[in-house]
């Protein structure tokens, strides 16, 4: 059975170069012969604050019942974006606690420290750019974000194993670096063979 693929693009811009590797693992992956759906969060209408005692009384927006559909259909979880802040975005933190809740996620057992992973099963892929060097962001920050992301949210949840792909500095990277980065997502995208 080909892999059920849905990327997550995160970067509140569409012409970035998380868009670029976005497409370029989008190319990869459907050569690899994969089923793929997509989630472009900057298009998506819904509001990122959690407004309710607990977020699963919240009621969802449309986009956000479609991206829970696209959640379940997939079996590889494939995310990108920036990392700013040594962290991802305001835009996917709120869609995160807007869609990965109590109930749906995961859920929490009565009358105990440990909770059920409902979202077991399935594999996913960090891809993000940033302006360190990578190597200095994971030995002296301890890649911050992609550990919380990766820990704390999507391994909370069941998603596992997780890898992930970090690419900078981008500042100051020529145009062949950044076309180097996207022949190198493509290939990822390809793997998935």
């Amino acid at each position: 059975m080909p892999r059920k693929v849905l990327i997550i693009l995160a970067h509140p811009r569409k012409n970035s170069l998380c868009a670029a590797l976005a497409a370029a693992y989008r190319r990869g992956a459907v050569a690899a012969g994969a089923e793929l759906k997509e989630l472009l969060l900057p298009d998506m209408r819904f509001d990122p604050l959690v407004h309710t005692a607990r977020p699963e009384e919240q009621p969802l927006e449309d986009d956000l019942i479609a991206a829970r559909e696209a959640i379940l259909w997939a079996d590889h979880l494939v995310v990108v974006y920036p990392t700013w802040w040594g962290t991802y975005p305001a835009l996917l933190k709120g869609f995160l606690d807007r869609v990965l809740v109590s109930g749906f996620a995961f859920r929490y057992r009565d009358g105990s420290l440990w909770w059920d992973r409902l979202l077991a099963g399935r594999t996913g892929h960090l891809i993000t750019t940033m302006d360190a060097p990578p190597l200095y962001d994971r030995l002296v920050n301890r890649w911050p974000g992609i550990n919380g992301l990766k820990r704390t949210v999507l391994h909370f949840c069941g998603v596992k194993p997780v890898r992930a792909s970090a690419f900078g500095p981008v500042r100051g990277s020529s145009q062949e670096r950044r076309e180097e980065w996207v022949r190198h997502v493509e290939a990822l995208g390809r793997r998935l063979r």
